[in-house]
């Protein structure tokens, strides 16, 4: 049985690429196994049993950069792994292995690169992360969420780099009526969607609460997810319909179909769904994401004039209610944003990127 091996977890930015990724081969290839390789204190612990996705898990570590001193263990662990991940990739004999980033990717993608089997690395943020940097020039294949990125890398290297945007699920127009029913919206009033991640944003959310108890959101209908641990704190601003205060927007695709603006963190991920959804958007960068890797994020979104970049440390109440009032204001602008984000948007990405995967299998794959 041919096996596709994807390498990468530790957040939902590094395993939901795999799995998006993985269904999509499946619908094209209904024989071709799926591995999943991860971390033992990864987000993956928790999701590929849930979802019954064959898996192995392994003892990997962080690097910690700043705190330099708590990698003391790492030699010793490093020889463990490198015995299990080989020992691991005999058993399964992967015909192809992906790494979607985090920590557990580039140590299985470099072994098998070592071992002869072909190689892929999923890379979506601007400034490419520490995990692909260090397989990059080992991989065959390097498949890019962002156009900026390519310039991160040695002429060499580049030649083997293809963009291919993030892989999301398409969007779905037809959504919009059902979506507008479900908060109990009214049409031509304009939508915000908040939302910091699957885990939400602290910092996000006590703004968004002060720009409510201030009046920004006379006049705006508003879908704020909090995120679970926090819900509590702000579930007394829920006011349907003009304020939907929920801990966790499922499906999101709902709050995007009706969306004017949003505000949001610019994880790869949100920002694909952002330009495939065409949506406004004020990005605010996470700024104790590993390597700061948000940052560029957004700032090549703005660059691009697909979003207004603002720092947190300048988030305030105030400045957030200036910059929706402008966008909502200003239906030109909104209007080239929107196209600024088509140019951007993959909708077919995860298709694509199985396309890819497909192909690098040989022959009798990839006619499809």
């Amino acid at each position: 049985m041919t096996t596709i091996l994807f390498a990468g977890g530790g957040t939902g930015g590094h395993l939901f690429p795999a799995l998006a990724i993985g269904a999509a081969v499946q619908s094209l290839e209904p024989t071709i196994r799926l591995l999943h390789a991860g971390a033992e204190r990864g987000i993956e612990a928790t999701v590929l049993p849930a979802r019954g996705v064959p898996h192995r898990l392994f003892p990997f570590q962080p690097l910690h950069r700043q705190a330099w001193w708590r990698n003391v263990r790492w030699p010793g662990l490093a020889v463990r792994l490198v015995r299990d991940v080989d020992a691991w990739l005999a058993e399964v004999e992967p015909a192809l292995v992906v790494g979607t980033g985090g920590y557990v990717s580039a140590p299985v993608v470099w072994r098998a690169a070592r071992r002869g089997i072909p190689t892929a690395v999923v890379e979506l943020d601007v400034r490419p992360g520490l995990a692909t940097r260090l397989v990059a020039g080992r991989v065959d294949a390097i498949w890019l969420g962002a156009p900026e990125a390519r310039e991160a890398f040695p002429e060499a290297v580049r030649q083997r780099a293809a963009v291919t945007g993030a892989p999301i699920a398409p969007p779905d127009r037809a959504r919009v009526g059902g979506a507008r029913t479900r908060f109990g919206f009214q049409p031509g009033r304009p939508v915000m969607v908040v939302t910091g991640g699957s885990q939400g944003s602290l910092a996000l959310n006590r703004v968004v609460a002060e720009w409510i108890g201030q009046g920004g959101a006379q006049g705006v209908q508003v879908i704020w997810a909090t995120g679970r641990r926090t819900h509590a704190e702000f579930a007394a601003l829920h006011r349907p319909p003009q304020v939907h205060v929920i801990d966790f927007i499922d499906p999101l695709a709902d709050a995007w179909a009706i969306a004017d603006v949003a505000l949001t963190r610019a994880g790869m991920m949100t920002l694909a769904e952002l330009a495939a959804w065409g949506v406004p958007a004020i990005l605010v960068p996470l700024p104790s994401a590993a390597a700061d890797h948000q940052t560029p994020n957004a700032r090549a979104m703005a660059d691009a004039g697909a979003a207004v970049f603002v720092p947190q440390r300048e988030l305030t109440a105030e400045r957030l209610a200036g910059e929706v009032r402008a966008l909502l204001a200003d239906t030109a602008r909104r209007e080239a944003m929107r196209a600024a984000l088509a140019s951007r948007a993959r909708p077919e990405a995860a298709r694509d990127l199985a396309r890819r995967a497909i192909a690098m299998l040989g022959p009798g794959y990839g006619s499809r």
